[in-house]
């Protein structure tokens, strides 16, 4: 897969042309459909921008494009998250895909437009890729297949009303297809409403009537000469149906009827049966139109029209939709936006207007603001004349009225929340609040990954930790997200450092390790002196002819909360501190004079002790003082005799340099 990635902008191929393969001629998904592609025509175009990944590629220099991709686009109807599989169908392939929201945008900004990526996976590694409850909570940069880079992202949150795209892509030349299918989430991506017939409008001059549905359906469930519809009365028969958008897509929501002869003025209905097609009109989940359904429409010659309405806006709008009930003469609209201006609660300039023109004609004119409006409010559009010298002229010919349409804004929102801790010696409660400005209507926390939906909520943590806590608001049009990261350190814990062996003439010195929120300390040295700050004095023991431990207890609390911990050592006080080294041992086992070795050598530094036999052969060695002789060799038991001894070392007090050598007797 690395290598692949590494070459990809060398090798980008032909452009991308095929239906599918563009995001503006995307598959729709009906979420209940699995997608089978045998095959994926090869083409790469663009290059695609993938958070995390793109300014530090995997291997130095990943190139990440729409290679040999396709597209599917989606509207999410209740909010929740997205499961989907994307399983190959030969085992030693990888498939790559990322995920936009383009809300409001055209499909094709996924290329320039870096904030519409919601989640994807790069990775090298073969086979099933997607994305699943268990998914990692980062997007996987371009990867070698033998690292076995995780395939499957966590599913994302869709938001209800929002629209989707999703691209699938190969870096190989060659490749078997895949199946898509999508499941194991709570979003809702099929559409609940059946297809229905909505208006029919004929022509300026009565032989054509354009008939609009509810929603798109198949481009293969229509017949091109018509045979699904008819008209009422049966004046005239419908002789060929063209859609909108067939050309260049998979779907369609326009019919353009041809009619055998020109209708006289009057009231029709188009009516809808069983084409030789053997259906009417079906959508991607396969729901058909009914059967014997009708659209009732008047013509009548020629008026000059109003425009009836302005299309739906998004959060801080940039532009706006101004439908017609017929269509628009493109050349008749003003480029700079001259035939409308606008007035509300905040000022708002016309920089530029346009229409979505086919074959010289639009159904509506986008309206472009030099600036989003993010005031909520009323606003009011007035068509006028521009400086073309005219308002725009519909498709008869006939010049629009003067007139004016109103549309409103709402609010951008902030997912800014407030929260307070409630302190605890071992657990915390956290109350986490949001301010519900701007009708903020709907609410989804995750809190270490718990997804609440309240406006406010509280979550119970451990006194020591690191939680995770992201809140998305919306207020139905316009959302927000913040991530926070909240540490919690206030669990109340004893610790302490301190020589576990001194000598009786050095002070014992205590470093105090404790964590949380600690307001009180407590120090007992045996029964010998308390003292109550956090960092006490060296403390020095009563000097005494005999080894001996004492008890060392720090006892630390949080008086407000209540909360409390102690710890204890114990620390042995030498009877002298000497590396003077005895004449002999026997190692009996009996518990007495069993070892051989520097008697309480703490001051030893650099400690260095040797012995040897008397064939100078290295019997035992120690760099610890504490690990004595035990009068073995490999393990197996010494004989009486002499040995012989050396030890280096440096005095801890006076940094002399020691050396010392002698004899001992070892006695059985």
């Amino acid at each position: 897969m690395l290598a692949f990635v590494l070459l990809a902008k060398e090798d980008l191929g032909q452009a991308c042309t095929n239906l599918g393969q563009t995001p503006s001629t995307a598959f729709p998904v009906c979420g209940t459909t699995v997608f089978h592609q045998a095959t994926v025509p090869l083409c790469s175009t663009n290059d695609i921008f993938v958070p995390g990944c793109s300014n530090t590629p995997a291997g130095g220099g990943a190139a990440y494009q729409n290679r040999n991709p396709y597209f599917y686009k989606f509207t999410c109807f209740v909010s929740g998250t997205l499961g989907f599989l994307i399983a190959p169908l030969a085992a030693n392939e990888d498939y790559d895909w990322q995920l936009w929201d383009i809300t409001g945008h055209n499909p094709d900004d996924i290329f320039t437009n870096n904030s519409l990526v919601v989640t994807g996976n790069w990775a090298g590694t073969y086979g099933n890729t997607g994305a699943s409850a268990t998914g990692v909570t980062f997007i996987q940069c371009a990867s070698d297949p033998a690292l076995n880079a995780p395939t499957f992202a966590k599913m994302p949150t869709l938001i209800a009303g929002h629209e989707y795209i999703l691209m699938i892509s190969h870096f190989t030349n060659g490749q078997s297809g895949y199946d898509l299918s999508f499941g194991g989430g709570t979003a809702v991506i099929t559409d609940p409403t059946t297809p229905h017939l909505a208006t029919a409008k004929a022509d300026c001059d009565g032989v054509k009537i354009t008939v609009k549905l509810n929603k798109k359906v198949k481009c293969n469930s229509i017949t091109a000469n018509g045979s699904e519809f008819s008209l009422s009365p049966a004046i005239t028969t419908v002789v060929a149906a063209t859609t909108d958008s067939c050309a260049f897509g998979f779907d369609f929501d326009e019919i353009t009827l041809t009619l055998a002869a020109p209708l006289p003025n009057g009231t029709y209905s188009v009516v809808i049966n069983n084409g030789s097609d053997g259906n009417t009109l079906r959508d991607h989940c396969d729901n058909q139109v009914p059967q014997g359904e009708i659209a009732t429409f008047t013509y009548n010659k020629p008026q000059p029209v109003f425009a009836d309405s302005i299309g739906k806006v998004g959060c801080a709008p940039d532009s706006i939709r101004v439908y017609f009930p017929k269509k628009i003469n493109c050349s008749s609209i003003a480029t700079n936006g001259s035939d409308f201006s606008i007035t509300g609660p905040s000022p708002v300039n016309v920089n530029s207007a346009s229409g979505n023109c086919v074959n010289g004609v639009t159904p509506y004119v986008v309206v472009n603001f030099a600036s989003p409006i993010y005031s909520k409010g009323t606003y009011t559009v007035t068509l006028k004349a521009g400086t073309d010298g005219n308002i725009v002229v519909d498709e008869c010919g006939m010049e629009t009225p003067l007139q004016t349409l109103t549309f409103t804004a709402v609010d951008t929102v902030s997912a800014d929340f407030q929260y307070n801790v409630n302190y605890g010696c071992t657990k915390d409660t956290i109350f986490f609040s949001h301010n519900g400005a701007n009708d903020v209507i709907t609410w989804l926390w995750d809190i270490n990954n718990l997804a609440i939906t309240t406006q406010s909520t509280s979550a119970i943590f451990p006194a020591i930790s690191s939680n995770h806590v992201q809140l998305f608001v919306s207020n139905g049009v316009c959302t927000d997200s913040v991530s926070k990261t909240i540490d919690l350190d206030n669990e109340v814990k004893a610790s302490f450092t301190a020589d576990d062996v001194i000598c009786p003439e050095d002070k014992l010195t205590v470093t105090n390790t404790s964590t949380g929120t600690i307001d009180s300390w407590r120090w007992n040295f045996g029964s010998l002196g308390t003292s109550f700050v956090e960092d006490p004095p060296p403390f020095l023991f009563p000097t005494l002819s005999r080894e001996i431990k004492y008890p060392v207890k720090l006892i630390v609390s949080n008086q407000s909360l209540g909360c409390s911990d102690s710890v204890t050592k114990f620390i042995t006080v030498l009877d002298f501190c000497s590396t003077d080294i005895p004449t002999a041992f026997t190692p009996n086992n009996d518990g007495l004079n069993d070892n051989f070795g520097p008697h309480n050598a703490v001051k030893a530094d650099n400690y260095h002790f040797r012995i040897y036999n008397r064939w100078g052969q290295l019997i035992f060695e120690s760099t610890d003082w504490k690990k004595r002789w035990d009068g073995k060799f490999n393990g197996r038991l010494q004989g009486t005799g002499v040995y012989v001894w050396m030890l280096n070392y440096t005095h801890r007090d006076t940094g002399q340099e020691v050396l010392k050598k002698g004899t001992v007797t070892l006695i059985r």
